[in-house]
């Protein structure tokens, strides 16, 4: 499902997470999962390593898309974000970013237009290096922590487990479907259909 090199690239979908084996399947780790999950349903690879990321180009609900897992450590994502938006020349409007959310129960997506950080540092990143905060994203329900004195950093730092994971990887696949679905559709048919 590549396209050649020669196709415009109309958008770029960033799942934000934290590189290296420690960090896999943790709830910070949701927007690379589904990144996975979105590579395994075209049947294309996310390895290439441009704008400090793992990246490829492909062909996702008729669109030209940079598909990008920045390799920047999660509070730096912006960094690569925006040097790839800059280098396609791509408005904020063009640019999805996927990540996890506490405040979401595990499994829940919910698609946005815009809006702040609301406390997450990749998000955060991302707004200052693209300056605005008006940019599509797709957040993935992650689960609240389980206690108000439970560390925030150990809790999205944490891996799922058992039937957590099994409801992870569902919830990732929905989400690569929901991403499919607004780049065919548009954002509204995505939010009507996903939220």
């Amino acid at each position: 499902m590549l396209f050649a090199k020669r196709a415009p690239v109309a958008w770029l979908v960033a799942g934000l997470g934290n590189p290296g084996d420690q960090y896999e399947h943790t709830r910070h780790n949701a927007g690379f999962q589904v990144i996975d999950a979105l590579a395994q349903r075209g049947g294309f690879s996310v390895r290439r390593l441009k704008f400090h990321a793992l990246t490829q180009t492909a062909l996702i609900g008729g669109q030209g898309v940079l598909v990008m897992k920045p390799l920047t450590y999660m509070n730096l994502s912006g960094q690569a974000v925006g040097e790839a938006a800059r280098f396609y020349k791509l408005p904020p409007h063009q640019v999805l970013i996927i990540s996890d959310d506490v405040d979401l129960p595990l499994g829940k997506l919910r698609i946005r237009k815009g809006g702040s950080a609301g406390g997450h540092n990749g998000l955060k990143s991302v707004i200052q290096h693209l300056g605005t905060d008006q940019f599509p994203r797709l957040k993935v329900g992650v689960g609240r922590k389980p206690h108000p004195d439970y560390d925030m950093a150990d809790w999205v730092l944490g891996q799922f487990q058992g039937a957590d994971r099994a409801a992870m990887d569902q919830a990732a696949d929905q989400a690569a479907q929901a991403v499919e679905c607004l780049l065919a559709q548009g954002i509204d048919r995505a939010m009507n259909r996903f939220n």
